[in-house]
């Protein structure tokens, strides 16, 4: 399997505060990866030294086959796309001149803005002053303009944060599509229902350590008591251990009809994160 990202040794120092210890991982090609944690725990530390905006203390960095001192070229610029909160658009122009103009600095098509539109469900909006519109709009701009020379890796930092549910429904359906279509996607967030739904892999960061790395799916089952929580027909909530003795309990209870709803007790990200760390994900 080819990797997109391969980070071994990572550490970044400022001044007598040290943001990230030593962490090693890899976003594989094709992929989304989550960066998982609060505010203030290293996730944009490392997003900016992967995209050669801050240079690591130690470590050793590999993007697209480009090591750190490369990250810094044009060539390399136009294979990544990247929403920050440095992201900005021009407030007095319409969406579509906005996206005209980052067709003219990567020396795309003018063609791509009306199948970036599309993507990001603002086909109606191309001729819109930017200052008109919602926020959850311009932030599916902002993705555009992130999006529109056809990057083969994209770094996004908190893309829905602040969003009402339809925006960030727009935005996640966008990045699926995009994604299907074979793009890497880095993305960080501390809303665990996004990184649950959208992520292959999720790396727990806390301050400026990796505590966990894997799927969604794999960190929820390592973490459940695999407790059964049966209602039956009656009204009954039961609580029964996953232990072979109440084998002969359970199956009674499904061959007598009682069972209405029945499901393990698979933990969220969040409550996953908050044992881990004993930090909520805010």
């Amino acid at each position: 399997m080819n990797h997109a990202v391969d980070v071994k040794g990572l550490r970044k120092v400022f001044g007598r505060s040290t943001a990230v210890h030593h962490v090693d991982f890899q976003v594989k090609q094709g992929e989304i990866f989550g960066l998982l944690g609060p505010s203030g725990s290293g996730k944009t530390t490392i997003v900016k030294m992967l995209t050669g905006e801050l240079s690591p203390t130690e470590g050793d960095v590999t993007v697209l086959g480009r090591s750190s001192e490369r990250l810094g070229t044009s060539d390399f610029k136009t294979k990544i796309g990247i929403l920050s909160d440095n992201s900005a658009l021009y407030e007095r122009l319409t969406v579509f001149d906005n996206l005209k103009l980052f067709c003219k600095l990567y020396d795309t098509p003018v063609h791509q803005i009306d199948v970036i539109l599309r993507d990001m469900d603002l086909h109606e909006e191309g001729d819109k002053t930017v200052a008109k519109l919602s926020k959850g709009m311009k932030q599916r701009v902002l993705l555009a303009k992130a999006l529109i020379h056809k990057p083969e890796l994209v770094f996004l930092d908190e893309p829905t944060s602040a969003l009402d549910p339809a925006s960030m429904a727009r935005i996640h359906r966008g990045l699926q599509k995009l994604n299907e279509a074979g793009t890497t996607i880095v993305l960080t967030t501390h809303n665990m229902e996004e990184a649950t739904e959208l992520c292959d892999r999720v790396a727990f960061l806390h301050q400026g350590e990796f505590q966990e790395i894997d799927s969604p799916a794999a960190l929820r089952y390592a973490y459940s008591t695999h407790t059964f929580h049966v209602e039956t027909f009656s009204g009954e909530q039961l609580v029964i251990e996953n232990e072979p003795e109440n084998a002969e309990r359970m199956k009674q209870l499904i061959e007598d009809g009682r069972i209405k709803t029945m499901q393990t007790d698979h933990p969220t990200l969040g409550q996953i994160f908050l044992k881990v760390t004993g930090k909520e994900l805010v």
